[in-house]
């Protein structure tokens, strides 16, 4: 490998989880899927359960033979590896209700469920690493998701609107976010379905019909419903849909969501920037592993005002995405056709293609060209250009400069 060249083609992997289309990353990717499997993510980065590969390198060790040559002294020493995992979503069904841990909380768990032998692979693990997940998602299509708890007046409108659902009311006003999350959590499942059955009763005919929103937590309870339950079983996740947030996230627009912030992904695309980590702590809608006791200590039991982020433009038409994660910064470039833009990589970052086609010319390496759906990895101190070569959209994962 030649040991002056600091940017290099990078192959990503895809994940085939379920949830996702199977469409829009083949087409992305330029990947034939004849049989329709789901093509659910498509992972950029060094986490170990999927690294991606350059020259046929698994880039985490690739990483790990020379961390301070590839990310930099900062950033080797203060994070020992990579720090972020970008990817590109594809939610066809909706993703299940989660949370993330802390840093601290993540060492002490991973190092527990290590201790009691559970193994990396077990569907039980709750934790697959000793990192926090703190995550950006920008909106690539338009974009369906709960984000926390709603502010306190708007969820006791919503439950007192759903007849079914008002009885929690008095519970919420005397015991707060905790004690009524935790009731229906920690309800018997007979409870769960003597609750909900009459809900699931009344706006199941009316989503059948086509005559629901995308904007009625209706909606989306239904679509749970006939998506997740089972047999004598209504998944308790659609509380959690009344109780949280709803957003609409249109194309351009992203959103931050920090350890203990509840959430769920409903429906849509988008481009994901997190802490390496692949933790989550589910609370339902999902067929995988619930562990409500783990789930409810790592929750934040307070009101999300939702703080949607626009597209910051800086010089050379580079927009950013700021957030307080010291692990990721994401940032889109723009260009138009024949348009030049030089680049200084001050620790590893990513590149992904998501329209036109670019020429990457770094001094004393051999040119190449990526276009839509291609990546690129620029280790640090790399100096390059970037050439249009058609008008040209390309997200850069990093670390934020003014961390280093």
């Amino acid at each position: 490998m030649n040991t002056v060249q600091k940017v290099f083609k990078l192959q990503g992997k895809v994940q085939h989880y379920a949830w996702g289309g199977s469409s829009y990353l083949p087409q992305l990717l330029g990947i034939p899927n004849p049989e329709g499997r789901p093509f659910a993510e498509f992972w950029m980065g060094a986490h170990d359960n999927a690294p991606s590969e350059l020259e046929g390198i698994a880039l985490n060790e690739y990483v790990r033979k020379d961390p301070g040559e590839t990310l930099g002294a900062y950033t080797a020493d203060r994070f020992g590896r990579l720090p972020y995992l970008l990817k590109i979503l594809d939610v066809k069904d909706m993703l299940s209700i989660q949370v993330h841990p802390t840093k601290r909380n993540a060492e002490l768990e991973f190092a527990a469920e290590n201790k009691k032998g559970v193994a990396l692979s077990a569907p039980q693990r709750n934790y697959k690493d000793d990192n926090h997940k703190p995550e950006l998602m920008l909106a690539l299509s338009e974009f369906w998701l709960l984000h926390g708890f709603k502010p306190y007046e708007d969820l006791v409108r919503t439950l007192s609107a759903t007849p079914e659902l008002a009885f929690l009311v008095p519970l919420f006003e005397k015991k707060g976010y905790q004690g009524l999350y935790q009731a229906v959590m920690e309800m018997p499942q007979a409870e769960v379905n003597r609750v909900l059955e009459p809900l699931l009763k009344r706006i199941l005919p009316p989503y059948k019909e086509g005559e629901l929103r995308r904007n009625e937590e209706h909606f989306w309870a239904a679509r749970a419903a006939l998506t997740y339950d089972q047999p004598g079983v209504i998944d308790r996740g659609i509380f959690s849909i009344y109780f949280f947030n709803l957003l609409n996230l249109h194309p351009g627009e992203a959103i931050f969501q920090d350890a203990g912030l509840p959430h769920a992904y409903l429906d849509g695309q988008n481009v994901e920037i997190m802490a390496n980590s692949d933790n989550v702590l589910r609370g339902g809608l999902t067929p995988k592993h619930v562990d409500v006791p783990e789930l409810l200590k790592h929750i934040r039991f307070e009101p999300t005002h939702a703080r949607i982020l626009m597209e910051d433009y800086g010089p050379g038409r580079i927009a950013v995405y700021h957030t307080p994660a010291p692990d990721f910064e994401l940032s889109k470039i723009s260009l138009l056709k024949g348009e030049l833009l030089t680049i200084r990589a001050h620790s590893a970052e990513i590149f992904i293609v998501m329209d036109g086609k670019v020429g990457v010319v770094e001094p004393g390496a051999a040119p190449f060209s990526r276009k839509v759906g291609e990546v690129f990895i620029a280790f640090h101190q790399a100096k390059f250009e970037l050439n249009a070569q058609a008008d040209a959209v390309v997200y850069r994962a990093s670390v934020p400069s003014g961390s280093l």
